[in-house]
């Protein structure tokens, strides 16, 4: 007699599950994680070599399996297609993990342009939108769920990265939205909200600064926690959320160590740009 998911420990053994922004940071964690549990994930990325290196380790390890596809998410034709493989090889889709997208460089918005907010909208924002609208009709047919990465900013601001907050508080206002409209059809729609979380993108913001461990030490020291956050930490937020969480939709996780509680030094005529 063939296990059970429960009793096998494999917790999302078989389901469908689509993750972009997959081969590195948060959205490979994701995928780890998934693919740990059984699931078949596809995911995508603009860069192939990274996406295809992510593909056979962990094809190589299982137990579940994984696709990489080569996807620019600020191109609708491109997320179409995501979908449309995924369909054309498991035939379903159980979860939609939405979580491609960019941090630009620190800076008042004196020095934003409107294209640059017109840009990142599309990449961090309407992408998800994109990728939600063509999954749905799968994802209504199994009564599966969709997961958007937020981010800790959308609660709290950040400092001089008005752009970037402006998506992700976005994000989380659709995430509730369409957890209402899906709600007749079984289909669950949350967000977690990830803060200092330790990924390629982290480390090249530090790497940017004149002082590469005291900008590390600063991040580590946000956290109640004393430390960053781990990529696997997001990746079980959101098993959770897809395996375990069936009574909850239009949710937010935070997954920020406790960086939002607690007083601080916020005297803003005294801070300069930890990242300039």
């Amino acid at each position: 007699m063939m296990a059970t998911a429960a009793s096998s420990g494999l917790r999302y053994k078989d389901k469908v599950t689509i993750v972009t922004g997959g081969s590195k940071g948060i959205g490979k964690g994701c995928v780890e994680v998934f693919v740990k549990h059984g699931a078949k994930v596809v995911f995508c990325a603009r860069g192939e070599k990274d996406g295809k290196e992510v593909e056979a380790a962990l094809n190589a390890a299982g137990p579940g399996e994984a696709t990489f596809v080569k996807c620019d998410m600020s191109k609708e034709e491109e997320i179409k297609n995501l979908i449309d493989v995924t369909v054309a090889k498991y035939g379903r889709i159980d979860c939609l993990i939405n979580n491609a997208g960019v941090h630009p460089p620190h800076k008042p918005i004196d020095d934003f342009s409107t294209s640059d907010m017109q840009e990142l909208m599309n990449l961090n924002l309407v992408s998800y939108f994109a990728a939600s609208k063509f999954a749905l009709p799968y994802l209504r047919q199994t009564e599966g769920n969709i997961i958007n990465d937020g981010s800790l900013v959308a609660h709290i601001g950040q400092m001089e990265a008005v752009t970037y907050v402006a998506t992700k508080g976005a994000i989380m206002s659709m995430t509730r939205a369409l957890a209402v409209d899906e709600a007749r059809y079984n289909v669950r729609v949350n967000s977690f909200s990830p803060g200092n979380v330790w990924t390629p993108m982290w480390d090249a913001g530090a790497r940017s600064t004149n002082d590469y461990e005291a900008a590390i030490k600063g991040g580590e020291d946000c956290q109640l926690l004393g430390r960053f956050g781990t990529i696997e930490e997001c990746g079980l937020v959101c098993l959770f959320l897809a395996a375990d969480a069936t009574f909850c939709t239009g949710i937010d996780i935070m997954v920020s160590g406790g960086a939002e509680l607690n007083y601080g030094n916020k005297n803003m005529r005294t801070k300069s740009n930890p990242f300039s």
